[in-house]
């Protein structure tokens, strides 16, 4: 999203500003491309309670809701339960390829298409070892009826090169009605992190493929030189993606290092900047790439956030809880922790606000059908909490 840079203002009489949701001192001193796109003003606060609906879990990382009121969630160290609707945690669901749980590697993400009900089918991301390393894997498996077994188990993405570093992996992955979209990572250590630049590799990029993982032909890359399943490119580490309500389009989030968390609109074929460009600081306070947070080259994100949030899943809320809440972006937060809304009109933020600060670590964020907000608490005694409004 390129937005003109003002280089002229002109006071003509004194602008009241808007109160920012409270987050401390940016790390860069960078202004932003366009007004809206950070420190949004503060929303009015909404009264919600969290309530633990399960307990229990390990380092859970992915949940999706089934069609019978059940849920999936995965847990890193390389397991994957169903959750009744009455909160009962099953035993692991057995059939799982060899994960890699290492460091940041482990079972990542998990998702189901409309069509879950009639197919059994559905898709995951994990951390996959190979030769020399790991990689980031996506992959579709039947559930058996029970829902105690995977088989049919086939990747669908396998991220290349190797890396030794397992760091860093993404990895989001979204099914609409004909395409797989996955998010990975571009590994971390500073001498691999210019493969997020590097169409010759899926490091740091948006890949799209069908549903069983054929490249479609209109994708940016076919008869470009680069690998053809490259959606988007100069990407950090995207570990949030969602398809807008209404425009169908993907929308991701990615970790910046020190500031510099981004929110995306990826389009075909275009260049997010990473490493080249942030808003951002290394760990050290040092620039990154060029020292520039922007350049004509490389797409603006739609809002970033220094400090950071350390983003994890995201969705569009879509329910009757919180009627103010309707078509409001719902992002988790690693840290400072809790939930972020945002508001949005016509593709820009309007709003911030944040809750349950106290909640933790949270990793994933969805709506169930009555409205309510499941967030998944990524500890070594992790939780599932539902969010409704406070009585």
């Amino acid at each position: 999203m390129k937005r003109p840079i003002l280089t002229t203002m002109i006071a003509l009489a004194p602008v009241a500003v808007a109160a920012q949701v409270a987050q401390g001192p940016a790390n860069a001193e960078y202004e932003p491309a366009f007004p809206e796109q950070t420190r949004a003003p503060a929303l009015p606060e909404t009264a919600v309670q969290a309530e633990t609906f399960v307990d229990g879990l390990v380092r859970p990382w992915g949940i999706v809701p089934l069609p019978d009121g059940a849920i999936l969630v995965t847990e890193r160290p390389g397991r994957r339960r169903v959750i009744g609707a009455d909160g009962a945690l099953s035993d692991p669901i057995a059939g799982l390829p060899e994960i890699a749980a290492v460091d940041q590697g482990g079972l990542l993400d998990v998702t189901v298409a409309d069509d879950f009900a009639q197919t059994r089918r559905v898709w995951f991301t994990y951390a996959k070892p190979m030769d020399g390393g790991y990689v980031t894997a996506a992959a579709t498996a039947l559930l058996s009826d029970d829902a105690t077994t995977l088989t049919e188990v086939e990747d669908i993405f396998v991220q290349e090169p190797v890396s030794p570093v397992a760091m860093h992996f993404g990895s989001r992955i979204v099914i609409d009605g004909t395409y797989a979209w996955i998010t990975t990572g571009e590994h971390f250590a500073f001498f691999q992190r210019d493969k997020a630049q590097d169409i010759s590799t899926t490091f740091g990029k948006v890949i799209r493929v069908t549903r069983d993982g054929a490249v479609p032909e209109d994708n940016p890359m076919v008869d470009e030189g680069g690998i053809d399943t490259i959606w988007s490119l100069g990407h950090r580490n995207i570990q949030g993606a969602a398809l807008h309500p209404d425009t169908g389009a993907l929308w991701t989030i990615e970790h910046g290092p020190a500031g510099g968390d981004e929110l995306n609109v990826p389009e075909a074929g275009l260049n997010y900047g990473w490493p080249v460009v942030s808003y951002g600081l290394t760990y050290g306070g040092a620039p990154i790439g060029s020292g520039l947070p922007r350049a004509p080259e490389y797409e603006e994100p739609v809002y970033y956030w220094d400090p950071v949030i350390a983003p994890g899943g995201m969705a569009f809320y879509d329910g009757e809880l919180f009627e103010d809440w309707q078509g409001n972006l719902l992002i988790s937060s690693l840290a400072p922790g809790g939930l972020v809304r945002l508001t949005l009109e016509s593709g820009l933020v309007t709003g911030e606000e944040r809750l349950v600060p106290d909640a933790g670590r949270i990793r994933d964020v969805e709506v169930l059908d009555d409205g309510s907000v499941l967030l998944l608490v990524d500890a070594e005694d992790g939780a599932i909490l539902r969010v409704t409004p406070a009585e």
